[in-house]
């Protein structure tokens, strides 16, 4: 599509010409969601809901658990909580809007909106980064230093790690966003994804996408790998910590509690360096969807499952708030 009338010529230069185009004539993206499969829009509505609401009722009962329950005020549980009200939140940036669009076929969403779902996204995507990496060292902590756990790990700095890992979450995609925002789309308004993903709307620009890519790498070189390496590196510590211990039921336990975190941790780094640690000229939309139903909808569903049902405290707790 040529964003230039035949009947007019433009007196601004090229780009700023594309970008005054942009701003006048789009006002709203489309988010066609599933249009691969026109007849189940309802069986996807239902499944959806469904792993909303187990979402919803899985994370609100961790939470409240720890809350509770007096023997889960550790800072384990305290970092779970937060992963929780993560899941929760990172959800509901994304999914009641694919559910409005199965159930009132409503699919448009404002510009203005569409960036702002983008950018809580991302910033979720990266407080989880930081939380997870926080979660892995207090495991380290507990693992290889338990004499000085209660010491190192005290009130005051879970609370400073806490706080610190939202407000760089909050901070960090601000500027990439706001240089996303500045995009011209050139009348390409049609995402074909659930949610405004951020390689959905690359595909879509009609500008040179070059220096986001670069600052999606450099974001994750700079602010991913660290993560990942500090949870890497957290757990060749544990792993050897456990390994030395002579006996088996000694180590049957000392794994146990860290157990749940790895498997959320390896579901996690999996699905996100198979989403955008790549190439956009080799992603594929139909993967993308894939992944990010993986990233969004099942793990945000399946970990407090993991937490509850390989944690004995929490099934102390559950069995104590039914009895």
């Amino acid at each position: 599509m040529n964003c230039v009338s035949r009947s007019e010529s433009p007196t601004l230069p090229l780009t700023q010409y594309m970008e005054k185009q942009n701003l006048t004539i789009l006002t709203e993206f489309i988010i066609l969601g599933f249009p691969e499969y026109p007849e189940l829009q309802i069986p996807l509505f239902l499944l959806f809901l469904l792993i909303y609401l187990i979402i919803l009722m899985g994370n609100l009962t961790i939470i409240a658990l720890t809350c509770l329950d007096p023997r889960l005020h550790t800072p384990m549980y305290f970092f779970l909580c937060n992963l929780s009200f993560l899941d929760i939140s990172s959800t509901s940036v994304t999914l009641p809007k694919l559910l409005d669009i199965f159930l009132r076929k409503d699919q448009s969403i404002s510009v203005i909106g569409c960036f702002i779902q983008m950018y809580f996204f991302v910033s979720l995507a990266l407080t989880e980064l930081f939380v997870l990496a926080v979660m892995a060292f207090d495991r380290y902590v507990a693992i290889c230093h338990p004499l000085q756990y209660t010491v190192i790990m005290n009130q005051r700095l879970c609370i400073l790690m806490a706080i610190g890992t939202w407000i760089l979450g909050l901070l960090l995609p601000v500027t990439y966003t706001v240089l996303i925002s500045h995009f011209s789309y050139c009348g390409h308004y049609q995402i074909n994804h659930f949610f405004c993903d951020l390689s959905a709307l690359l595909t879509l620009s009609c500008t040179s996408t070059y220096s986001t890519e670069c600052i999606t790498y450099i974001m994750f070189v700079f602010v991913g790998m660290p993560c990942f390496i500090t949870t890497l590196t957290s757990y060749v510590y544990i792993i050897s910590a456990i390994l030395r211990i002579r006996s088996a039921e000694g180590r049957s336990k000392a794994f146990s509690t860290c157990s749940s975190h790895l498997t959320v941790v390896i579901l996690f780094y999996g699905t996100l360096l198979c989403s955008y640690v790549r190439p956009t000229s080799t992603q594929s939309l139909t993967q993308n969807k894939l992944f990010a139903v993986l990233y969004n909808a099942l793990i945000p569903m399946f970990n407090p499952m993991i937490y509850s049902l390989k944690n004995k405290e929490v099934k102390k707790a559950l069995r104590k708030v039914f009895s």
